[in-house]
């Protein structure tokens, strides 16, 4: 199988605008003869079903919650890139493409870079025109703040609750959409598989989780918006709900998996506090504007942070990075955070954990000032930890938060299976090997308001395929598959829970799968992982019945689903003996610690071919070529 991009040809700047007039067109009038189904309603799900139901399309779109509104997306807090410049600082739309590009550690496609880049400051319009209150200026105009990769301030936001905000505008052009009949929406919906017909995806098969009936679907294409997979390491910042399902499913139909052991450290998170956790909280990555990060100089100081004199403390990100400093990407103060404890100087109980003091902050700016900008974050922290962040510095620890890899797709956002699109997180394509903060957000309102749009109209219009219905041979065999899973799921009838299990599994992938991972530890894992499945498939208990409402049932699916992917996840990071962004292999740094890539031998896309559970799946690779920025050792100093 040859990965073909379909990058257009032509100066990076031009590419884009060049492919939108050489795409084909579906007239207004034939759009409503086509049906798509969309399964997602974060950022990315809810703002293409909106795009595509006002075009004229006929879309169905899926939800796994109660409501779009609990889409995942509201937890990014902190805010969305943008290469306005409203700050006169220097940025512009090459340089936000430069920094996500470096950020990623040289993995990602350039062009859908620079795309990404050009289409943020529409993203922005379009939020201010659906009401999105983006924090102002005195004068009116629209403030930014700094986030870690970046010397400029690009992100705009809405005080601590971005997601969220951005989250309520496409759900306004979601409903407006439903409203008007042009999108009908299926709440409460998982969905177990996809549905291919002579290699073209056709449509879904979904559990009503509810009632618990396997329903089908079909259309004339299939948009997977459905998030990340970090919560296969059990405690993460993702919502418990989270899961891999969705595109793990299409990937056993087919579709390749790309890069997926570029997973996600997020640097300022509340601290692990017990086993009774089932998440962790994300303290959002603006705090480091104001915040400072530092450790005891001494091992072993139990001192509160208060009796600790200046001269004794160390800033270490200030002081190994002192260009960037507290705004080092993600994945550099992950890393320097572990260092750190590793060496005795952690803080808290456990010892795993670094301050973040806004004491500077406050005494410059004004307890008020701060408040207005992080208000909501300081409350949660006080709420879960209960301590006063104005008075006392918070703790935070790494944690795992998003993640990079995901399906493969080209330039159009297609996977290798024609008809099957991937948008925002569920997808690999922008952010390499380690996503810049703020961008998140961005890559999901693009891919949905200003990319499917386009390439979605010219599969359509360039295909063609003949109609088929839900009573197709293909949608029985799918829905039986899916129903097979069940009954096999409630016939174990074992004695381990299923969250014991997961957590079990959460541990593995942690401790060798995690912030720093090396070929004895991959391989352990790789061990591991399927002693892990086979005491899963022999003693979980599943209680209940499959016919009604059964979270426990939904879950020991998921888990199920988690239990193969590790497996090829652990792989990929054992087979890329590199270090690269998120993805730190022990054997392979510079002398001063720092991910020391190999693009001799690993400047490509690693996409995965199923080929069996247990069995050693089959790798594409993609190489990825430089034309604007040319790869070297990333250097935030």
């Amino acid at each position: 199988m040859k990965l073909d991009a379909k990058t257009p040809s032509g100066a990076l700047a031009e590419k884009w605008d060049r492919h939108k007039f050489e795409m084909k067109l579906v007239n207004p009038a034939n759009k409503r003869k086509y049906t798509v189904i969309c399964v997602g309603t974060g950022l990315a799900g809810a703002s293409a079903a909106a795009s595509l139901g006002e075009l004229g399309y006929n879309v169905l779109n899926f939800c796994i919650q109660d409501s779009p509104r609990r889409a995942h997306s509201i937890a990014a807090q902190g805010g969305i890139n943008a290469a306005k410049n409203y700050q006169n600082d220097g940025d512009s739309v090459y340089r936000l493409f430069y920094d996500t590009v470096k950020g990623g550690d040289y993995r990602s496609r350039e062009a859908n870079v620079y795309r990404l880049a050009q289409l943020s400051v529409n993203i922005i319009d379009q939020c201010v025109a659906q009401g999105v209150p983006f924090a102002r200026e005195y004068g009116g105009l629209l403030d930014n703040r700094s986030f870690g990769g970046a010397q400029v301030s690009r992100t705009f936001y809405a005080r601590g609750q971005t997601g969220q905000q951005l989250l309520l505008g496409a759900y306004q052009s979601l409903m407006r959409q439903v409203h008007q009949r042009a999108v009908r929406l299926f709440t409460r919906r998982e969905m177990l598989d996809l549905v291919v017909i002579d290699g073209q995806a056709r449509g879904i098969i979904v559990r009503n989780l509810m009632t618990g009936a396997i329903e089908r679907y079909a259309a004339d294409a299939v948009i997977l918006a459905t998030g990340g997979y970090g919560t296969a390491y059990y405690l993460s910042t993702n919502a418990v709900g989270s899961n891999v399902t969705a595109i793990w499913r299409a990937h056993k139909r087919g579709a390749l998996f790309a890069n997926p052991c570029y997973t996600q450290i997020h640097p300022t998170c509340i601290p692990v506090s017990g086993e009774h956790q089932s998440k962790l909280t994300l303290m959002s990555e603006s705090l480091r504007n104001d915040g400072r990060v530092w450790v005891p100089k001494k091992t072993g100081d139990a001192r509160s942070p208060e009796q600790i004199p200046e001269a004794e403390r160390d800033y270490y990100l200030e002081r190994k990075y002192p260009s960037f400093g507290n705004l080092v990407p993600r994945d550099v103060a992950s890393r320097n955070a572990k260092e750190a404890c590793d060496e005795g100087r952690g803080v808290g109980e456990s010892g795993l954990a670094v301050y973040l003091d806004f004491q500077d902050a406050i005494q410059r700016l004004g307890a008020d000032v701060i408040k207005e900008k992080y208000g909501n974050l300081f409350h949660m922290y006080q709420k879960i930890t209960d301590e006063n962040p104005y008075k006392v510095p918070m703790r935070i620890y790494p944690a795992i938060h998003y993640t990079m890899g995901g399906l493969w797709v080209d330039y159009n956002l297609m996977s290798n299976l024609p008809g099957l699109h991937v948008l925002g997180e569920a997808n690999f394509s922008d952010h390499g090997a380690n996503r810049l903060g703020a961008s998140a957000l961005m890559q999901g309102l693009a891919d949905g308001y200003f990319v499917i749009p386009y390439t979605i109209g010219h599969y359509l219009a360039s295909t063609t395929q003949p109609k088929v219905t839900a009573d197709h041979d293909a949608f029985k065999e799918a829905a039986d598959n899916a129903q097979r899973q069940i009954t096999r799921l409630l016939s174990v009838k074992g004695n381990r829970g299923i969250r014991e299990i997961h957590r079990e599994l959460g541990r593995i992938m942690w401790d060798d799968v995690g912030m720093a991972r090396t070929a004895e530890s991959l391989e352990r894992a790789l061990t591991a992982i399927p002693k892990l499945r086979d005491e899963f498939w022999n003693g979980v208990s599943v209680p209940g019945t499959p016919d009604n409402l059964n979270q426990s049932l939904e879950y020991a699916g998921r888990v199920a689903d988690y239990l193969e992917f590790a497996e090829l996840l652990a792989l990929d990071a054992l087979h890329r003996r590199e270090s690269c962004g998120g993805h730190f292999r022990e054997e392979s740094q510079t002398p001063e610690g720092e991910a020391l890539r190999d693009d001799e031998n690993y400047a490509y896309v690693a996409a995965w071919e199923f080929t069996g559970v247990g069995r050693q799946p089959e790798l594409h690779k993609e190489p990825l070529q430089f034309e604007e920025v040319h790869p070297t050792q990333r250097s935030y100093k």
